[in-house]
């Protein structure tokens, strides 16, 4: 395998998320393909830090250099930045963090500007208390965009900064054990067998957070299905879905089919359609089927056209896990505050509304809709269901929250699952 440098990949990455708008789940896959498994952590590490502590890096390198740079030379700009990352929010020697970074202006065919690097990085080192010390006054701390952080100080005045902490932190890592194979408790003692900790979750009964993250080959049986990494609060779809054994039942933007094995694994003779709008996602749903020896109706499909992919049939049960700003996953996913615009929310809850609107025939009478979304902005939550009531005199909310404040909101914790929001419908 060619030696790559994994600093200059990072840079061309960060910059086609910041400045072309791509997605890091898109791009990173590839490219941790060309390197060396012990390298596709630190290559992960070093994009997602950057983009989690952008703002800060940003203001650095404007701090300390006279003047910006454009065009073909940007990708310096961002390679400069993981220089800082590294320097700033990692363990690796600060003489191999300079080396290897100074190196990476030859991979991005900017031999020329090794001295540059060098110079900024070095004099950061020099000055990086009062650096810091300097940032720390300023708003950009936060390391949200100013819009988003407007709406949350709205929706969670006393909540905000707690979100914001957060979701500034890296993910725990949460699993869903496949209670067709063992119990909670039964896998949690296979785990510790391993040398690995383990802790439950009071709510959701198949949910265990690792004690710090694991490769999954490390993990008791999950090439024979017995878990599934999973967020909690994902997993709290089912506390609220409650499927049966005989049911029809309809996973509706299902991709990449976590809630739909676990539909299979709470109720296994229950008789699923996953349906998802994006036909390339919808091969994850195949290979989770597939890892844990499961059958389901998987269809490409639009949720504002049901009668296309389902005719005129009904549903015992439908959950509609809604396209949305994903708020609630910064944390997995720190791209979506360089990606998200304020413009975004409006447009998403049209389209929720247009879906949930579009699917509600399709559930049987006495059948129940779950609607959730991992966002933590009530124009995609409270606000959407509590409108849909209005115009929908068949549906009754159920179980989650009241008429006025429709839904259970959960908020992302650095010990729990992830900012989700939930809302039970019983149609009359």
């Amino acid at each position: 395998m060619k030696k790559q440098n994994l600093r200059s990949m990072a840079a061309q990455a960060i910059e086609q998320v910041v400045e072309q708008g791509q997605s890091l789940s898109n791009i990173l896959p590839p490219l941790q393909q060309k390197v060396s498994d012990k390298d596709k952590a630190l290559l992960q590490e070093l994009c997602f830090g950057v983009l989690r502590t952008l703002p800060q890096l940003e203001w650095l390198v404007n701090q300390l250099m006279s003047r910006p740079m454009t065009g073909k030379q940007r990708t310096i700009h961002y390679l400069i930045m993981v220089g800082f990352y590294q320097l700033l929010h990692t363990r690796i020697p600060p003489h191999a963090a300079l080396a290897e970074t100074v190196e990476g202006a030859v991979m991005i065919k900017r031999p020329q500007l090794k001295g540059l690097i060098n110079g900024v990085l070095r004099q950061f080192q020099r000055q990086q208390d009062e650096l810091l010390a300097a940032f720390d006054k300023t708003d950009a701390r936060f390391l949200h965009p100013d819009w988003l952080l407007k709406r949350m100080q709205k929706a969670w005045p006393q909540q905000w900064e707690t979100i914001v902490e957060a979701n500034n932190q890296r993910p725990p890592m949460w699993l869903r054990i496949n209670r067709n194979h063992h119990s909670r408790d039964e896998w949690m003692a296979l785990l510790e067998a391993e040398g690995l900790q383990g802790f439950t979750h009071e709510h959701y009964p198949d949910a265990v957070r690792l004690a710090s993250p694991a490769s999954v080959q490390s993990l008791p049986g999950f090439d024979q299905g017995w878990v599934t990494v999973q967020d909690a609060s994902a997993q709290g779809c089912m506390k609220w879905l409650e499927p049966e054994n005989g049911e029809r039942i309809l996973d509706l933007c299902a991709a990449p089919g976590g809630k739909t094995t676990h539909i299979l694994e709470v109720a296994p003779q229950a008789n699923v359609m996953a349906v998802d709008v994006d036909e390339k996602r919808l091969s994850r749903v195949y290979d989770n089927l597939k890892r844990l020896g499961m059958k389901a109706e998987v269809k490409q499909g639009d949720g504002r056209t049901p009668a296309a992919w389902c005719g005129d049939e009904q549903f015992d049960r439908i959950l509609l896990d809604a396209p949305c700003s994903a708020t609630g996953v910064i944390r997995r996913h720190p791209d979506i505050k360089w990606l998200r615009r304020d413009r975004d929310i409006s447009e998403l809850a049209q389209l929720q509304a247009a879906i949930l609107d579009a699917i509600w025939p399709h559930l049987k009478p006495g059948g129940t809709l779950v609607y959730a979304t991992c966002s933590i902005l009530p124009g995609e939550n409270s606000q959407q269901i509590a409108a849909f009531l209005k115009r929908t005199p068949d549906a009754k909310l159920h179980d989650t929250g009241t008429p006025n404040e429709p839904g259970i909101q959960n908020l992302p914790g650095a010990e729990e699952g992830d900012g989700f929001f939930y809302a039970k419908l019983i149609k009359e």
